[in-house]
């Protein structure tokens, strides 16, 4: 049967919900269509952009009568900018739909009829809440510019003048050295036609420190004064560390390596009641406030008694690990990063941890060797990526048989699906999971999740 809708047509129809990613949910006679910029209780006129046998994605072009839960954006670059999907939804309707989109998950991709779902933990700041945040930069008739791309475009890059998602210090920063690089008449890099010359600032706070790391990333070339950049950057009392990287390639990627500068190879942040070394390049969570939640939620769902052998995959710095190593026999973490496993070093000598260590290497590839190096864990703790686990990361976990896995998503579809294979194949039983809102005004929501082996 053929889509009742064609490409470009224009439809007016009612936003029931969200979907998982920030779609709007309507049905037209049965027939679902994916509404971006649609939220729940809007009436939309809406142009329809891809059709599919299942279902067609569209856009809002106008709100023919907005639902109850939208209110005023305070950013004046909304919604233009692509770095915020929700400031128009009230606070309460994201949260609820964030534990909803999570329930769901759980339900129709893992397969558990009623999951032990506990509330969301709603998120302490919903503004101002990043520590770190990563710029473009953009070519104006006034010289250089930094911001963040145009929603939906890769080669279109706004102008910012204030964002809501870090602080007065972040955006002070950031227009500093926006009026250095127009005195210095560097041209900005255009991601087009592959000329210009600076590409990105990176901004990294200590959030808990007070403590601010720079990492500028130009185009091939030394073009700059690096003893001007520095003057500039050490007005602010808070900038510890400031770095500078190349980037050679077409790609956007700030993930590099550096040159420091002046100052501190890295930066140090407080979390849980311990300091943590901040490398460039090293993965911390980005909002502060709400990593502190999250890892005090895992080490409640690992229960730890003190003669536990811990497993801490995707370890990144440490942090998750770390925290737990006062209530652990020992605590083994592998990343793949090699600079995250060296501030993971430094961060347990830091904190006088002597009962953890850290090696890199592919979690897959390393949990044999790690199994015959530590014995087999009674509990692991997995962080992955937004994939979730690999097929060959989850068998290899899965074969060591860990009585208790707590398992830290960042992405509920990758986290229902490796619930299912779990339970289905290896036994584990979903115990309980909780979402926890790290990104306000964005589609994203973390969950822990507690799986135990009989």
């Amino acid at each position: 049967m053929a889509a009742p809708v064609v490409r470009d047509e224009e439809l007016e129809l009612s936003i029931d919900s969200l979907a998982y990613g920030g779609n709007g949910v309507a049905r037209l006679n049965g027939f679902v269509v994916f509404v971006r910029r649609g939220l729940p209780g809007d009436r939309v006129r809406a142009r329809v952009t891809k059709v599919r046998r299942n279902h067609a994605e569209a856009v809002a072009v106008d709100v023919l009568e907005p639902g109850p839960q939208r209110v005023e954006a305070p950013c004046e670059h909304y919604p233009a900018c692509g770095g915020c999907r929700f400031q128009d939804l009230a606070y309460e309707a994201q949260v609820s739909a964030k534990e909803e989109q999570v329930h769901d998950a759980l339900r129709r991709i893992g397969g558990i009829a009623e999951p032990p779902l506990e509330p969301i933990v709603p998120a302490e700041e919903v503004f101002h809440y990043r520590n770190k945040l990563e710029y473009s930069f953009t070519e104006t008739p006034s010289g250089p510019a930094l911001g963040f791309h145009r929603a939906g475009r890769w080669d279109e890059v706004l102008d910012i003048s204030r964002c809501w998602l870090t602080t007065d210090l972040g955006n002070a920063v950031r227009d500093t050295v926006r009026d250095w690089a127009r005195t210095e008449k560097l041209e900005a890099y255009d991601q087009a036609e592959h000329t210009g010359y600076l590409r990105h600032l990176v901004l990294r706070e200590g959030r808990n420190t007070g403590q601010l790391l720079v990492q500028l990333v130009t185009a091939a070339g030394e073009r700059f004064d690096r003893d001007e950049l520095v003057e500039v950057l050490r007005r602010f009392p808070e900038v510890r560390s400031i770095h500078w990287a190349v980037n050679e390639s077409q790609a956007e990627v700030t993930n590099l390596p550096t040159t420091l500068l002046w100052g501190e190879e890295a930066i140090e942040e407080e979390l849980c009641g311990l300091r943590f070394r901040v490398r460039p390049n090293a993965f911390l969570q980005t909002n502060t406030r709400m990593a502190e939640r999250l890892y005090e939620l895992a080490g409640e769902y690992a229960a730890l008694t003190g003669g536990e052998t811990v497993y801490d995959l995707y370890c990144g710095i440490g942090t998750i690990g770390l925290t737990l190593a006062s209530r652990a026999l020992t605590v083994w973490g592998v990343e793949v990063s090699e600079e995250s496993v060296a501030c993971a070093l430094e961060n347990a000598d830091l904190n006088g941890i002597t009962n953890a260590a850290f090696f890199a290497g592919e979690v897959g590839a390393s949990l044999e060797e790690l199994a015959e190096r530590a014995g087999p864990p009674d509990v692991a703790v997995v962080d992955p990526p937004r994939a979730g686990l690999s097929g060959k990361a989850l068998r290899r976990l899965a074969r060591l048989e860990a009585p208790r896995l707590v398992y830290v998503s960042c992405n509920p579809t990758t986290l229902a699906g490796n619930v299912k294979d779990l339970r289905r194949d290896w036994g584990y039983r979903l115990e309980r999971a909780r979402p926890v809102d790290m990104f306000p005004h964005t589609p994203h929501v973390e969950t822990v999740a507690l799986l135990t082996r009989a």
